[in-house]
């Protein structure tokens, strides 16, 4: 068995879907809200289906109302992840959700969660950078305003700019206007493609979008041809397999494409999405994954060291990083 305590790289985790059920239910209380209905018998998120999941996802997170609100829940999710030891983390955040993208509200918003990552990285040592994401079932007008506040507030700590939600919805293209402002401003790009809308769903990110990294992608597979576009763009893949499982793109681990996209040659990271929706973390992931597919420390030590390369951080925390990744 490898060793699961090793330092982690972390490329793909929701802000808001990683907040503990505990800390939605707290909030519900001291704001008086009803959000009953989305937990189960054991306190856990509770939902049928990914249609479920999106309503239970927009439920819980209607009670992160305030900065402050983000700020508590930032140091909760840091301080959640390091106990993973995870050293950098990369955490999509919805203008949508900090301040309804109002330019000035989110800056208020964005401003506490800075504030809440700079705290978490000096008691705990997590490095956290943020991804301003558009949500894609509300539609390309939304878009657009989403990626005004990722424009306008890109800097040292929000880094990249994607699209999260209902792959089913509209044509990534219609989205183009939104990630080509992003890319002009100088922010790295990631989509969510391949988790729902099939092989079809990766070939609009990369070639309507033109994205460097894709949110999970592991649909590809079904596409030989598009396989090795992905390779020969060195595009990434934030694959998170339990999310997958759970949500039945695949029907077990065992059936994942993970292996099969890394013996080809795709740059592979491992995410956990929104581990209490899915009831994971990143060392029951790591620790599935050397069970079903027999991985071990140098393997884990190579999906870490492409996530950091690939990461949207600057050079410098690189740097520092890497002398962590590898310490014995």
């Amino acid at each position: 068995m490898p060793d699961l305590n090793k330092p982690k790289i972390e490329l793909h985790l929701h802000l808001e879907g990683a907040a503990p059920p505990s800390f939605i239910r707290q909030l519900a209380h001291e704001q008086k809200a009803d959000i009953s209905g989305i937990f189960d018998a054991d306190g856990g998120y509770d939902y049928r289906d990914f249609t479920h999941f999106l309503s239970v996802y927009e439920t819980a997170t209607s009670v992160l109302r305030t900065p402050m609100d983000f700020h508590r829940l930032t140091l909760a999710v840091l301080e959640q992840s390091a106990e993973q030891n995870v050293i950098y983390t990369e955490a999509f955040l919805s203008p949508d959700f900090c301040g309804k993208s109002d330019l000035s509200a989110w800056r208020d918003y964005l401003a506490a969660i800075e504030e809440a990552a700079a705290i978490a990285e000096q008691k705990f040592g997590i490095v956290m950078r943020g991804i301003a994401t558009a949500i894609r079932h509300f539609g390309a007008e939304k878009a657009k305003k989403a990626a005004l506040c990722a424009a306008e507030t890109q800097g040292g700590f929000i880094t990249g700019f994607g699209m999260a939600g209902a792959e089913t919805v509209g044509k990534k293209a219609d989205y183009a206007y939104s990630f080509d402002m992003a890319r002009e401003a100088g922010l790295r790009l990631t989509s969510h493609a391949g988790e729902w809308g099939g092989a079809e769903s990766v070939r609009q990110a990369l070639f309507d979008l033109n994205v460097e990294r894709l949110g999970h992608g592991v649909q590809v597979i079904d596409d030989d041809a598009l396989v090795d576009e992905v390779i020969a763009r060195e595009v990434t893949l934030e694959v998170c397999p339990g999310s997958n499982v759970v949500l039945g793109v695949y029907p077990s681990l065992r059936e994942h494409p993970i292996e099969q996209l890394r013996a080809r040659g795709v740059k592979v990271t491992v995410s956990t999405d929104d581990p209490p929706f899915f009831k994971t973390t990143l060392r029951q992931e790591y620790a599935a994954l050397a069970d079903v597919f027999g991985w071990q420390d140098d393997d884990f030590l190579e999906i870490n060291q492409i996530a950091l390369s690939n990461a949207f951080c600057d050079e410098e925390t690189k740097a520092s990083l890497q002398k962590r990744l590898t310490q014995t």
